[in-house]
Formats: C-alpha cells, sequence, structure tokens
C-alpha cells in the first residue's frame, strides 16, 4: 500500500484539548503506511475578506498547502453551544475560499472523517458535515465516533482507558483509509 497523508485538525485552541489527545490515539491505530500530521490552528486569523485581497497570510497559506498535500483529513470538533467551534468555522472558512484560477476549494473531492471528545459531539459533526458537504469534500457518514463523557475516558496523563473507544477510533481510521484508496 502506498504512504496515505492525513492533515488532522483538532478544533479547539486548548493546549490539553481532549480532541487533541483523541487525535493521537488516532495516530496510534492508524493502519500501517498512514502518516498523520496534526496542524494547529493557533496561528490563523480571523477570517476576512480585507486579508484575502491583500494575499493570504502566512499561517492560511500553510494551512491550505497542507489540505492540498494531503490525501485526507480527520477533524476532531468539540462541540460548542450545540455547534462548532469558532476555531473549526473560521478554519473552514478559510478552506472555502476557491484556489486561483478556478471554482474549487482545497477540500473538492477530499476525504474528511470526523470524531469529537467532550460534551457529545454529535450536532458539532453535523454542523461541520453540512458545511464540509458544500465545499464538495467527501465526509465520511460512517463511522463517526463521538466521546461522551470524555474526562471520565483519559487518564490524567492523556492515555484513553477504553479498549471499546480505541476500537471505534481504529474503525473510522480504516474507512478514511478506504476513501482515500477507492478514489
Amino acid at each position: 500500500m502506498a504512504q496515505i497523508r492525513v492533515v488532522a485538525v483538532a478544533g479547539s485552541l486548548r493546549h490539553g484539548s481532549l480532541n487533541r489527545v483523541l487525535l493521537g490515539v488516532a495516530a496510534e491505530v492508524a493502519p500501517e503506511g498512514v502518516t498523520i500530521a496534526e496542524h494547529l490552528l493557533n496561528a490563523l486569523p480571523l477570517f476576512n475578506q480585507d486579508l484575502e485581497a491583500a494575499g493570504d497570510p502566512e499561517a492560511v497559506v500553510a494551512f491550505k498547502d497542507a489540505i492540498r498535500g494531503a490525501d485526507a483529513l480527520l477533524l476532531a470538533l468539540p462541540e460548542y453551544n450545540h455547534s462548532i467551534s469558532g476555531v473549526a468555522k473560521n478554519a473552514m472558512d478559510w478552506a472555502s475560499r476557491r484556489l486561483p484560477g478556478t471554482r474549487e476549494t482545497v477540500l473538492a473531492g477530499k476525504p474528511v472523517a470526523l470524531m469529537s471528545a467532550g460534551g457529545g459531539g454529535i450536532r458539532a459533526q453535523e454542523h461541520a458535515a453540512m458545511i464540509l458537504t458544500n465545499l464538495q469534500a467527501r465526509v465520511l457518514e460512517r463511522p463517526r465516533v463521538a466521546v461522551a463523557r470524555a474526562r471520565t475516558k483519559f487518564d490524567d496523563s492523556g492515555h484513553l482507558l477504553d479498549d471499546d473507544i480505541r476500537g471505534e477510533v481504529a474503525a473510522l481510521m480504516r474507512a478514511l483509509v478506504a476513501a482515500v484508496t477507492s478514489g
């Protein structure tokens, strides 16, 4: 199997975010031949068409290049106020902008897997799926991982204590690989 590159993004800026920890679990259980590189959103400015008109800021260029260079995208999304976080929405807004000279975004045709750790996450995943589908991404319908009561599922060092969840994340990663290889 050829090497598969996955860009992993947590929709939280918090260093100790359980969604970031969940990305680490995905890296542990990913099938052989899959590399997962986390892309932090900390430097991404708020979307502003004036900034875009002056030329994408360096952090935006790096974000778009990371997505463009990946075979797939893995999003770990916290649920804020029954939706996605402002951080995640801002990243999607930047990624939604068309590539120069085309009608496509960096997300067009890109397989995307969704998961969440924390208070539910299902609504955040559904809202993200609506946005990403509109941007022509290929969002995996199933499986999706939503870790309820996440604080009880990880120890103080951030190690996952629940083997069933580990299995769900492994199944998600296998499905993402299948989406990449099936074209």
